[in-house]
């Protein structure tokens, strides 16, 4: 860590503290050169990855955009805004945890069908005749007799 003194490169950390929330690190430096004190603070850095769409476009992850479309699929359907709130959350984590900078908006559907088929069935359905973009009768049946497996 440079001085924001003197910009020499040696600095010492001469204390460090975690502060209640456990969400960052302070921490108490001292300069080798001109043996000024600083405060430097670390914190995780947790980027979600973007969004590749259909047409090769590149978007970034909006939890506001999952939230509406959660939403819209599960509209006057008995569902607690805790399950949705846990839902979404879990979503996250997978995408946070796969390591990539990039997803394609296929496997980001697949997520949230995975999550709605958990939550609600009618909801899980409504989601995947638009998402899969039913074009007849068979294609409802084939999604309730994936609903029915679970």
């Amino acid at each position: 860590m440079k001085c924001p003194y003197c910009h020499h490169d040696e600095t010492q950390v001469i204390d460090t503290r975690v502060p209640e929330d456990g969400n960052t690190i302070r921490r108490r430096r001292r300069c080798a050169h001109c043996d000024k004190r600083f405060t430097t603070y670390e914190r995780v850095e947790l980027t979600m990855p973007s969004i590749v769409k259909k047409n090769g476009s590149r978007t970034e992850f909006e939890p506001a955009k999952l939230r509406a479309s959660l939403m819209l699929a599960l509209r006057k359907r008995p569902v607690s805004a805790e399950a949705v709130d846990t839902a979404i959350q879990r979503i996250e984590e997978k995408l946070l945890a796969s390591g990539e900078r990039e997803v394609i908006s296929g496997h980001l559907g697949e997520l949230v069908m995975r999550e709605l088929k958990r939550l609600d069935k009618i909801a899980y359905i409504r989601f995947a005749s638009v998402y899969k973009s039913f074009e007849d009768v068979s294609e409802f049946v084939e999604a309730i007799q994936e609903a029915k497996k679970t």
